[in-house]
């Protein structure tokens, strides 16, 4: 299991490895058709500041030709803010006075009927608090089924599970998983998620090979910016995402970059990156794996994201609501995060079609399964 690779590196180590990166380790980097976590460390470094435009440029052409002029559409529902988790960056955290709702069956069709109304969306991500006894495995099942008639592609974003769970989901309609380490930083993890299955550092990190055993079309990964020193978080994902492609070669892989929005908990990020160190960020990603999705949420601004879907970006959501029940009527439940894109589905691909990218809607067909 990956805990066990990730034991073999030092934070401190890999801290002080990016800061001493140099301006020939960056040009080395660059010049290699196969990237090593070395060249990966360089390409994030604050040496690679200067060389960001040459970093665009190799980055466009890798995406280019991986994935041409598409942007693949995404929407999120999210079925349930029950959550026993105490994460103290989160709107969902146990603690905060907000109204749980968990969606019945009923409500979940109005969402999926709701959703199909604003676009053809066929990718649905089903976001979901931790609270097993409300949102659990069997909830998931039949959340699945539910929408399986009207998408053809549906991951999770739920509490990690076992092997046996994910493979029992699969026969449900289930294509992907998506999982946030959050931090690999362990030393620290446990002040982030004091309380709950979330505080169990290994399980949640392990999670991912459970995902890839079962055979797990697509795993998406990604840590959250504002929390611990981002270069070394996401060398650290390099290390895991290279890790997976050579344990589980049959499964796709995405990444994501959530920079911290406001919650209702009222949490102050510790670190702030800036718009050109997360497009720093995004080409070295590409560079590193030229085949794996970068997905950008409405986290980000119409402007960024526009900018960086030329760049290196192959997958964005659209007309996102964070909360339950958020398509279908205006519930009381509170967000999850506050996000930045705002514009409906259509006003997103107006867009796409007008940089001369195409929106791509459907990843998968019913006919595989």
């Amino acid at each position: 299991m990956f805990y066990d690779e990730l034991k073999k590196y030092s934070w401190d180590a890999t801290t002080q490895e990016i800061l001493g990166m140099t301006s020939a380790d960056v040009e080395a980097a660059l010049s290699r058709p196969v990237a090593t976590v070395r060249d990966f460390m360089a390409l994030i470094s604050p040496a690679a500041a200067p060389y960001i435009e040459q970093m665009a440029a190799l980055s466009r052409r890798y995406t280019l030709e991986r994935f041409g002029k598409t942007i693949s559409m995404y929407i999120p529902m999210y079925v349930s803010n029950a959550c026993t988790n105490h994460c103290v960056y989160c709107g969902f955290n146990h603690h905060n006075p907000l109204q749980r709702v968990t969606l019945t069956l009923e409500q979940v069709e109005n969402e999926c009927k709701a959703i199909r109304r604003l676009g053809p969306f066929e990718n649905l991500l089903i976001v979901s608090g931790e609270f097993p006894t409300l949102n659990g495995v069997d909830y998931l099942e039949k959340v699945l089924k539910v929408a399986r008639p009207y998408f053809n592609n549906l991951t999770i974003e739920v509490m990690p599970m076992k092997q046996r769970d994910y493979e029992r989901l699969t026969h449900s309609g289930l294509n992907g998983v998506v999982c946030f380490q959050e931090t690999y930083n362990e030393a620290n993890y446990r002040n982030y998620h004091p309380r709950g299955m979330k505080s169990i550092f290994e399980w949640r990190v392990n999670g991912f090979d459970r995902m890839g055993a079962a055979g797990v079309h697509k795993i998406g990964m990604g840590v959250l910016i504002g929390l611990e020193d981002w270069r070394t978080d996401v060398t650290m994902m390099a290390r895991h995402l290279r890790y997976l492609r050579k344990n589980y070669w049959r499964t796709r892989f995405s990444i994501n970059f959530p920079r911290m929005c406001p919650a209702e908990g009222g949490y102050t990020p510790s670190v702030i990156m800036s718009d050109r160190e997360l497009a720093q960020l995004t080409f070295a990603f590409r560079i590193f794996d030229h085949d794996v999705d970068i997905s950008y949420s409405t986290r980000e601004t119409p402007e960024f994201r526009a900018n960086m879907m030329k760049l290196g970006v192959t997958s964005m959501s659209a007309g996102s609501k964070t909360e339950p029940g958020g398509y279908y009527s205006t519930p009381d439940a509170l967000e999850q995060f506050e996000v930045s894109d705002s514009r409906t589905p259509a006003q997103v691909t107006e867009e796409i079609r007008a940089l001369g990218y195409e929106a791509v809607w459907k990843d998968w067909d019913k006919i595989f399964d």
